[in-house]
Formats: structure tokens, sequence, C-alpha cells
């Protein structure tokens, strides 16, 4: 599926430099290789003689401590919008990311990954050496309480052709409320040596017919 160069550049411009990839390096999921031209860049979470300290997915609009890119766009691409600079009633800091879904595309759902490197479906060499994260923890609120979404999931690039994620977990679907809400995914036990896919979602038209908004922020792995 494509989308206009117009439509790339805003949407990378928006999700990229809030997220920590440039713009243009996100885009939605192909099938023709193009991620193999992706930068790679791999490296290993910062720990303490205490264990291992947090690490970010998203924290704040343009921190330096976000990791990953929101490049894996799929299902109804058009039907989402991300912003990652909304700076109304954030769980902490200045800024959290709304997700917006209008549920008017043809597939019935749509999703995102958080890639290393972007647009990264195991093409290339990639990903984050997380060993010794024990949980993946996110916040999530609903604009009007009752939104749900499905498939919060860290890894998952199983069968790449170059590299793929050491390990898969995640949630069933969750009904979000209208306050915020802490998640947790139980990391015990995974091997996290090679994390591509740091976290991913999924949302349909199914359980959100009229469309959802809902929020996220302090994502990270402990």
């Amino acid at each position: 599926m494509k989308k206009s160069l117009i439509y790339l550049i805003a949407t990378a411009v928006v999700g990229g430099f809030l997220f920590g990839c440039t713009p243009l390096e996100q885009s939605v999921k192909k099938d023709t290789g193009a991620g193999s031209t992706a930068k790679v860049k791999t490296a290993v979470s910062k720990r303490s003689s205490t264990g291992f300290k947090p690490f970010y997915i998203y924290t704040e609009e343009g921190s330096m401590s976000n990791n990953y890119c929101p490049s894996g766009w799929m299902g109804d691409i058009s039907d989402l919008k991300m912003d990652g600079a909304w700076a109304i009633k954030p769980h902490s800091g200045r800024t959290c990311s709304k997700i917006s879904y209008s549920a008017k595309g043809p597939n019935g759902w749509a999703g995102i990954y958080w890639q290393e490197p972007a647009n990264n479906w195991g093409t290339v060499k990639g990903g984050f050496n997380l060993t010794g994260a024990t949980k993946f923890t996110f916040w999530v609120r609903g604009e009007e309480g009752g939104e749900k979404v499905g498939g919060f999931t860290i890894g998952g690039i199983m069968d790449g052709s170059v590299s793929s994620d050491t390990a898969n977990a995640g949630l069933t679907v969750i009904v979000c409320t209208k306050e915020w809400k802490q998640y947790t995914i139980d990391l015990t036990g995974k091997d996290m040596s090679n994390i591509i896919s740091g976290l991913s979602f999924s949302i349909a038209k199914g359980d959100n017919p009229g469309g959802a908004i809902f929020y996220l922020d302090d994502v990270r792995y402990e």
C-alpha cells in the first residue's frame, strides 16, 4: 500500500522527530525490501550496578531518551493519525502521544510498529539489546473511555531475512479508561538480547465502529 510523498513527509515529521527517528525514515510496511537501505544502528541499554535502568520508547516530545521509531504502519494507514507532541493532560511532563483512528478504511483495522532502525521488518541488522529488562510498562487513557485497543506487543518480528526479535510478549484487547491507567507486560525469562520492535498495537473497526482516540505516555522497559 503506497502513500503520497506529501503524506509520508507530514507523518514522518510528526512521528519521527518526536520519537527519535529522522524524517523520511518512517514509512508503511512494504514487501519490496525497501527497509534494506535503512541506516543500521544497534545499541545496548544503559545499566548500573543495581541493575537495568529504564529504557524509554516515549517519555517526552523530542527527548533524547526516546528510542525506536513508529515507522511500521499497517492496515488502513490513512485511518490513523499520531501527534507525539500533545500537550493536553499528559500523564507526566509536558507532552504525551495522541493516536486517532477514524475506522473508515476497507480493511477494518490499522496498527503501528515502533522499529529499530526505522522500517525494519527484519531486512537489516538492528534492534536493541535489552537484556536485564523484566517488564514493559506504559500508560494509556481514552478520550471518552471505552475505546478498545488490541495487540499491545513487544517483539514479534520473528521471521526476518537478516535479523529477528528474540522475544515476543503482549496483551489482548484493553478497554481504555478516561483517566490514565498503567499496563504491564511481563518479560520474566524472555530472551531480550535483540529487540527490533519495541512496541506495536492494532485497533479494529469492529471494536470501535465510530473510531477512537487514545493517548500513550511514559512507555518504557524496566
